[in-house]
């Protein structure tokens, strides 16, 4: 199976402009090709897994990443999928996401021996004549055409201001930037990003000629994507001090039934073969059995093994298999806050972390969401004697481990 079916199979291609070239290009591992990455947070989080796990994939065909950090673009902010206007950042603040952006990239990608490189388009954008850019860049760009894609006619109805809507021309200056300077001849984005990357593809052929080479494609469900990692705490983020590598593998863990068998093709390397057979005896069990899968190959991916079998082990214990508890989230109580070894259920929710407020704690136990130690408390002045282990549980997915300071 070659580097391009095994893409198909997997479900990661939509739109292709050249797909003939890409295939050849992409099989013979002479692809040298970018995705952009905004630093518009101090960490990635699971939005960008897809895009991090195809440069991996990739270049592991022999095929050479770009991976562009829009210091540049981010000072604009882009619209797609947008419905306002992005928050402006500083430029000290855009510069320590960029460097942490590089840090966490280190672990997805081979930079040594210019095997992969990282390039800021604050390198070339921010020095730009304006004058001289509307000249050479802005006359090979019609308005009209620009405005009849759908990601600035939603943006036009609550206002679109100039600032963004010079977006699109900044995205296809960087490709015409990279194609020059890098020879790169491939760029990949969502589908939310198809007009922004036919722009850099057309600029490149006006400018230099119809035999100047430059080809998009994008991931078939980029903008899914960049809804995943989504929950009611905020984003999961791939740094562990935001993330603990157990709520990341948690989050893995509990995907929809629905989800599993894409995201195991999509984002992890277990071979495409052995998840197709997975596929065909897909229910009861066997679901459980493959989000731990997934839910570990991709813990080890952001973490390590040692932290991935860490998190096996102790959602394993969580969920009445074998295995010990010890890796399992902790609430630490003060001492000071019990009486007679005993807490109150509601003021423990709080504490714990698992409650925002004492109300929200008492609607949580008045609808039967919560358990200790897998008893389902229905007593909202219920007394729980801190001995021993005690694991409280919220729902399905939130859970502490609570110690005593």
């Amino acid at each position: 199976m070659t580097t391009f079916e095994e893409l198909k199979r997997r479900g990661l291609l939509a739109q292709l402009t050249d797909e003939k070239e890409i295939e050849e290009l992409v099989n013979a591992g002479k692809a040298t090709f970018y995705i952009g990455f905004d630093p518009t947070a101090d960490s990635l989080h699971v939005g960008h897994f897809m895009a991090l796990c195809l440069m991996k994939r990739l270049q592991m065909a022999g095929n050479k990443p770009i991976v562009l950090i829009g210091g540049g673009t981010a000072m604009i902010g882009d619209p797609s999928g947008k419905t306002d206007m992005r928050k402006m950042m500083t430029p000290e603040t855009i510069q320590h996401n960029v460097d942490c952006f590089k840090k966490q990239m280190s672990r997805f990608i081979d930079f040594s021996e210019g095997k992969a490189i990282i390039v800021n388009n604050a390198d070339w954008l921010m020095d730009l004549n304006y004058i001289g850019l509307l000249r050479d860049v802005g006359a090979h760009f019609s308005v009209n055409r620009m405005l009849s894609h759908e990601c600035y006619k939603q943006r036009m109805e609550r206002g679109l201001t100039f600032l963004e809507f010079n977006y699109m021309i900044m995205q296809s200056y960087d490709f015409l930037e990279l194609f020059q300077k890098y020879g790169c001849n491939m760029q990949f984005g969502g589908d939310d990003q198809w007009a922004n990357m036919l722009g850099g593809t057309e600029l490149i052929r006006r400018k230099l000629g119809k035999d100047a080479y430059a080809m998009t494609i994008t991931l078939l469900l980029n903008s899914e994507g960049k809804k995943m990692g989504k929950t009611e705490k905020g984003a999961v983020w791939l740094d562990a001090e935001k993330t603990t590598p157990y709520e990341f593998f948690q989050y893995w863990r509990n995907v929809a039934d629905a989800d599993v068998i894409k995201c195991l093709k999509m984002l992890t390397f277990v071979p495409v073969e052995q998840i197709e057979e997975m596929e065909k005896t897909m229910e009861g069990a066997a679901f459980n059995k493959a989000k731990e899968l997934l839910a570990y190959e991709l813990t080890k991916l952001v973490h390590g093994e040692e932290e991935a079998e860490k998190a096996l082990a102790a959602s394993k214990a969580l969920f009445g298999g074998s295995g010990s508890n010890e890796n399992m989230p902790v609430a630490e109580i003060d001492s000071a806050d019990l009486t007679d070894g005993c807490i109150g259920l509601l003021n423990l929710l709080v504490k714990s972390g698992l409650a925002p407020s004492v109300s929200e704690a008492r609607r949580l136990v008045q609808q039967g969401g919560i358990t200790v130690n897998d008893e389902k408390m229905t007593d909202a002045k219920a007394q729980i004697k801190l001995e021993g282990d005690i694991i409280v549980r919220k729902g399905k997915k939130a859970f502490k481990k609570v110690v005593v300071k």
